[in-house]
């Protein structure tokens, strides 16, 4: 009935829930934690959600809680129910090490309020879809699990910001890698290219002349090619390939515009900012 994917994320406390809500958000999830399962439909209703892939968080802590209204509620509005979950042991030091309290503990020790939650939920857990035990999980290991399981689309996690940049100006702190083309002939020196930029076709052109571009460029896609996928595999969100020459208005820029077709090519989100074009 609903188009958008709806998960709804349940488990014991401290077991990671609110570590993977903020992964779902990261994967493209609209993220509701604490949330109460009455207000789920008219969420679902509300034409600025109706498209948006969401995923709601509820624990014991929820207004309300029951583990059999929650089941009732994932079978009414044909939602994936994920339920997180750990060792009891691993558990019982998790909160040792945070000195938090356990929200069924009141005034006794952790371990009996995880043993009344293990308990109470359940019946939850063994009518989840996906079962994710993080016992043995790095925050790295959880997502790439809830990618596998909750990618919206097939493209890699990793978004790649390609930016130009002259290094007169300074080398950019944000960079991850940085690669140098102030070897190649440079346009500024040719009177009627001097004023245009690497997005115009004469300069294209010109720079596509120089009998090093083409071996340069294909040698880049040839490093970057098994990093890349490293750099997702590891849990890395973000990347940025920083590409400077002198001005960071000729070479760096088309370089930079070459690079892009084919780390779409990838599968990869790629953005580009020319840095230093407008000075």
């Amino acid at each position: 009935m609903k188009k958008q994917k709806l998960l709804i994320v349940t488990g014991l406390s401290g077991a990671g829930m609110s570590s993977s809500l903020k992964h779902l958000e990261d994967l493209g999830y609209e993220v509701f934690d604490n949330f109460p399962l009455t207000l789920a439909q008219p969420l679902l209703d509300d034409p600025h959600t109706k498209d948006q892939p969401i995923a709601i968080g509820i624990d014991t802590r929820t207004r309300g809680f029951d583990p059999d209204i929650v089941k009732d509620n994932v079978k009414a509005l044909q939602a994936q129910l994920v339920f997180i979950t750990a060792d009891e042991t691993v558990l019982r030091k998790r909160f040792t090490e945070t000195r938090r309290r356990h929200p069924l503990a009141e005034d006794r020790p952790a371990s009996a309020g995880i043993k009344k939650e293990q308990e109470w939920l359940h019946g939850l857990k063994n009518k989840a879809d996906t079962v994710i035990d993080t016992s043995m999980l790095s925050i790295h290991e959880l997502r790439r699990v809830l990618e596998e399981c909750f990618r919206l689309e097939n493209k890699s996690g990793l978004t790649i910001t390609l930016m130009s940049f002259g290094y007169k100006h300074g080398t950019p702190r944000e960079a991850d890698i940085v690669m140098d083309v102030r070897f190649l002939k440079n346009p500024h020196w040719v009177s009627e290219l001097k004023p245009l930029t690497g997005l115009n076709q004469a300069v294209g052109d010109y720079i596509e002349q120089d009998e090093t571009f083409e071996p340069f460029l294909t040698r880049l896609k040839d490093l970057l090619g098994p990093l890349l996928p490293q750099y997702a595999h590891e849990g890395k969100s973000y990347l940025t390939i920083a590409i400077g020459c002198t001005g960071g208005h000729h070479r760096s820029v088309y370089s930079v515009e070459k690079l892009k077709p084919w780390l779409e090519d990838q599968d990869f989100t790629t953005h580009i900012f020319h840095r230093d074009i407008g000075r």
